[in-house]
Order: C-alpha cells, then structure tokens, then sequence
C-alpha cells in the first residue's frame, strides 16, 4: 500500500524531475534520503524530535494494536485468496479459425459477453474464504512469425466455453494446448526481453476507442472491402524472424468498481458508468451558452447546443457503457536471441494500438516496465534493475497475473488496469476474417464435426 499523499507528491516532484532533467526517484533512494532527514533532525534539534520519539511510544498502545491488526488481515486475507487461485486447475485452449470466416467481430462480442462472470465473491463469505470471480487471458502469440490465438481459462468453465464459442463459430478448433510461455527460458542474458503494459489514454475509460463498429465491421462485407485494424495486428506480429518471440495477453474479469474505489449514495459501487454519465453531464453543461435575460438583465444558463463532434462523443460514452464491461490489463513481450534482436520491433510494439487511436475520445497506449528505464548516463544499478523487472514481467505474463497478488501493485485505481466494454474487446480481440492475408496466421483446412444425433442405426 502507497502512503497517504504519495500519488499527490508523485504526480508533482517525481514525474516534473524526470521529464525536465531526467532524474528518477525510485523507492529505496526516497528512503535513504528520509532516515537521513530523521537523523540530521535527530543530530540538529534533539529537543524537538527526542520528546516527539517518545510521546509516540507512550501512545503505542492505543495505535500499534491496530496497526499491527490491519496488517495481519491483510496478509492473511492475500493468503487466503493465493491458496484458492493456486488450487484452481487452468487450461490453455489455441484458437484455430476455420478456412473461410464470415462472422463479424460482433461475434466475439456475444462470445465475450458469456465469459461476464461474477460469482465466486458474490457474499462477504465467499471473499471471506478466498474466493474471487473468474478471470480470463485473451492471448496472440507469435512463434518466428507464426501467430497463434489462445484462450487461458479455468479448467471447470471449459464446458461452457467451448459450447458459447462454437455456437458464434461453427467451424472453429478450440485444442488443448501446452504452455508456449515455459517452452524457452525467457532467462535474461540468454535471451533479450523486452516489455511494455497497455492503458487506455488520453482521456478516462468511458471514452472509447475507435470499434469495430466504427471501421463499418458490424455488418457483413465483402472481404476484399473490409477494413479490419486487427489485420495490422497480425502481419506485424507474423513479420517477426528466426529466434524471435512476441507475446501479447490480455487478462479480464467482469467489471465490479474496483478501479474506483468508490461508493454511491445508495450503498453500491461506483462503476464507470457512474463516471460515463458524469463526463457526459460535464460535456452537456458546456454547452449551455448564458443569456441575458430581457426583463431582469441576470444571466441565464442556456439550452444545450452541442456540435456534432459534442453529441457524438455523448452518444459514443453512452454506447460503451451501456455494455457489459470488463477490468483489462494488457501486456506485451518480446523476446529474441541476443544475435537475433530486431530494434524496429520495439518502436512498432510501442505503437502497435494505433489503428484503434482517435484523436479527441481515445486511445490504448504503452506504459511501464521496461519504458520505465531512459539509459541515462547518471542511472546508478539500472542493468541489475532491468534484469529484475524483466524476470518479473515474464513470471507476471506465465502467471496471467494482473488483479491480484503478488503482481499487483497495491492500488487498482492508479495501475495500468483499464475499463473495457465488451465492444472495444471484440475490436482488439476476434479472429479474422479472409480479408487478413498474413502468411503466418494458421487456419484449418476444413470445418470438423460430429455426426448427427438422429442417424439410423
């Protein structure tokens, strides 16, 4: 848990230093710098801070109890909720589209919509033992230029799944596969890793991406015709060589509040439809030039009088939160051999959402990790830094981890986790129609089935 303020002093000190002179302020130098405040004090002014020391241990009993009591729950609760996801058992199904696909995305959509779980944590009990609702990782993942789709699920909904995606693929393979992640050592030194996360910026969550809907994609063209952003997605990733790896994964679960942290009047959880109506309210109240009134001379609000880029940015939030809505958290890894590094690729990790950018509602675009490092000459350690925080980011992605311990960083308001409507998913996430030619992308050679029920026997 950050303590009180920090975001405050973060946004205004830490993030002012780095972007004027390049200088970072990471967790242990803040430290280093604060014990030696403590005891320059300590040295400067006993008078001050000895009577201050011992007040503070006078009162201990009145708040080392529940401080000490608080963190206990806490870390008996994280415990309690890591035993119930490692007992879970977890299945990687691989996605294998059929020859010819005439579904548009709004087939994901549907699909996506069945995975809108929240059972697991519906009770305080349930959360009192642990339980959490289900969470998914959506994955593409190329192997020296072969791009293959994955679905990470729990072994029990496998049922559920396979039924809710064949019924909007009839023609699709969903195939138990082994863990692409663990077939190489993804080691730093022997291999070169590279990562970044994914956020939705700009603007706040309930301003939407450009969707499916928007490239003309909710209604059924002619192949040669479509416009598909997804396709840009899938020849970069198959355009990738001999000892290269490109991982990409997006970990969901149905969209409860967390992120806000927030309660309503009436006891519920604030959710970004809550945040989606006020943007809206916000936009609106804009729009009301004042008047003089004729008779008594005071100013008046006006009517709404929105232009049309106003009312479609209305009518887009409004659109998107209307729909089921899911906690996203999106990464990205490359990794190739040492002789075999490809620098472009980065560049074009980094962009890899922009077809799916608009100027003035939104965009997805990276973040952290290992943008976190600017190789300036006067960064003490970075190396070693670099190697721990990508030994980290490939155990978080082998994991799935993204809600919850260890790989969590305390604070789901201020993490790279976003709000997406089941709309932007399908955008990002679908299988593709004939109109994406990538040599790489594999697809069955023909639909596969049983025989009919009713046969003569």
């Amino acid at each position: 848990m950050q303590p009180p303020f920090f975001h405050k002093f973060e946004e205004d000190v830490v993030k002012k230093l780095h972007g004027k002179v390049g200088l970072k302020l990471t967790p242990r130098p803040l430290l280093a710098a604060c014990v030696a405040g403590l005891l320059a004090c300590l040295v400067l002014a006993p008078q001050v801070v000895i009577p201050g020391v011992k007040i503070a241990f006078f009162l201990a009993p009145l708040w080392l109890p529940f401080l000490v009591l608080s963190g206990a729950y806490e870390m008996w609760y994280i415990y309690k909720r890591s035993y119930f996801l490692a007992n879970q058992k977890y299945l990687l199904l691989e996605i294998r589209p059929p020859r010819n696909v005439v579904k548009t995305p709004a087939a994901m959509e549907a699909f996506l919509s069945s995975l809108h779980l929240t059972g697991g944590e519906s009770t305080w009990y349930d959360k009192f033992r642990g339980g959490t609702r289900p969470y998914w990782s959506l994955e593409i993942a190329s192997f020296e230029g072969q791009v293959h789709f994955f679905l990470w699920i729990r072994a029990s909904l496998r049922r559920m799944v396979e039924s809710q995606m064949y019924a909007q693929y009839p023609g699709v393979q969903l195939i138990e596969s082994p863990d692409y992640t663990r077939l190489i050592s993804a080691k730093p030194g022997e291999w070169f890793v590279w990562g970044t996360a994914f956020k939705k910026s700009p603007q706040p969550d309930p301003y939407p991406i450009k969707t499916y809907v928007d490239f003309g994609l909710d209604k059924v063209q002619k192949e040669p015709e479509q416009v598909d952003p997804i396709s840009q997605l899938v020849e970069f990733m198959g355009s990738i060589g001999k000892g290269e790896y490109l991982w990409l994964q997006m970990v969901i679960r149905a969209h409860k509040g967390e992120k806000y942290n927030k309660i309503k009047d009436n006891g519920k959880e604030y959710t970004w439809i809550d945040h989606g109506t006020e943007i809206v309210d916000a936009i609106r109240k804009k729009t009301r030039a004042p008047y003089a009134d004729p008779v008594t001379g005071e100013e008046r609000p006006g009517f709404p009088n929105p232009t049309k880029g106003e009312s479609e940015k209305m009518a887009a939030i409004e659109r998107q939160t209307m729909k089921l809505a899911f906690d996203v958290g999106m990464r990205s890894i490359y990794l190739a051999k040492p002789d075999k590094v490809h620098g472009p690729t980065i560049a074009h990790m980094i962009a890899l959402f922009k077809p799916f950018s608009t100027e003035g509602w939104n965009g997805i675009n990276s973040a952290k990790w290992m943008k976190t490092f600017d190789d300036y000459p006067w960064e003490i350690g970075v190396e070693k830094r670099k190697n721990r925080f990508r030994r980290e980011l490939v155990e978080a992605y082998r994991r799935r981890a993204y809600f919850y311990n260890p790989f969590f960083e305390g604070d789901i308001a201020r993490s790279d986790v976003m709000v997406m409507s089941t709309e932007e998913l399908a955008t990002v996430f679908h299988i593709p129609s004939l109109s994406t030619q990538a040599p790489g992308l594999e697809r069955t050679s023909s639909a596969t089935g049983e025989a009919p029920a009713n046969l003569p026997t």
